[in-house]
């Protein structure tokens, strides 16, 4: 009797759960910086979720992992979502998803925003993945290149460039190249920066001014993003007229930027988690590349370094901090 009673009390239980219960799917999502330097990002994935149907704590479990700016972290931190075998893997972090490669071939990975995920082997070709890994780049044709040509246009006698880049990010040899030619052609000569953690930036900043060094470029990376206030407070100190990758550098007090807009690659994102839940398979859905950019100028960060940035630049922005 009472084996009988736990049977129908099961069976009533399934009923009266509601269907989203039952549907709930977990999502695995890595940050290479911390909440505070990149949370906005997790905060655009999740309206984009939302915007779609997927509520945190309704229908869907979101598990974020933040790698505090530190890569050594990204191991454990991937090991530990395969082990929770979410049902979907969401990063924009490179290392992380070569990591995620390395120990998955069954659970879908969607780029946020990869420099060159043909190049490092993530994906057979943006048309056609091939694997279970698929999403968005920000890399564009001649984008380095176009970076320069603003840099160079704001400040017209610019003859000595410096570059931070990490030359342990996969897909920063190809960027620092595109770099290099693009700084030949404009006739200035490069001085490399290399780093791969805060203390590289700490140590290797400082040695710029030794090379009479005009100007700096930074190249899209993980640890330079999460260090974003060390490297926009060096270039103001040292009244160097900077360009970045992203906005987030000129909302931190850098000079200006051109690039695609961050978190509208982590909203954007949320549409291939959507569509690889509705059934479709990563392998056939093609990686996007960015059809907008965006130029935002800081003119206070332009008045302290005593630079004017010329009428025709600003008219051009995007976005101008006043």
């Amino acid at each position: 009797m009472r084996k009988r009673l736990f049977i129908v009390t099961l069976g009533f239980l399934a009923i009266c759960l509601p269907a989203q219960a039952q549907q709930m799917k977990h999502i695995g999502y890595i940050g290479a910086g911390s909440k505070v330097t990149a949370g906005h990002h997790a905060t655009a994935f999740a309206q984009g979720l939302r915007e779609l149907g997927y509520v945190e704590g309704r229908n869907i479990v979101i598990e974020h992992r933040w790698a505090e700016g530190n890569i050594e972290k990204l191991p454990h931190l991937v090991a530990d979502l395969i082990r929770l075998k979410v049902d979907v893997l969401v990063s924009s972090a490179t290392p992380a998803i070569r990591l995620a490669k390395e120990q998955t071939s069954t659970i879908p990975i969607v780029m946020a925003g990869v420099t060159d995920p043909v190049g490092v082997g993530f994906v057979a070709s943006l048309a056609r993945p091939g694997g279970n890994i698929t999403g968005l780049t920000h890399l564009a044709p001649d984008l380095t290149g176009k970076r320069l040509e603003l840099l160079k246009e704001v400040v017209p006698r610019l003859s000595r460039l410096a570059v931070i880049w990490n030359p342990q990010q996969p897909g920063q040899q190809l960027a620092y190249r595109e770099s290099q030619v693009a700084a030949q052609t404009l006739k200035l000569t490069v001085t490399s920066i290399e780093v791969r953690n805060r203390k590289d930036i700490e140590k290797l900043l400082p040695g710029v001014g030794k090379d009479r060094i005009e100007a700096l470029l930074e190249l899209p990376d993980p640890v330079l993003f999460a260090n974003r206030d060390l490297i926009t407070e060096f270039a103001t100190n040292h009244r160097l007229p900077a360009m970045y990758s992203f906005s987030e550098y000129v909302e931190a007090g850098g000079l200006m930027s051109y690039g695609t807009s961050f978190p509208g690659l982590f909203h954007r994102a949320a549409t291939y988690v959507d569509k690889i839940f509705k059934g479709a398979k990563p392998a056939e859905l093609p990686v996007e590349q960015p059809t907008r950019f965006e130029s935002v100028i800081n003119l206070k960060a332009a008045k302290t370094i005593g630079l004017t940035i010329p009428q025709r630049v600003l008219a051009r922005a995007d976005s101008v901090i006043r």
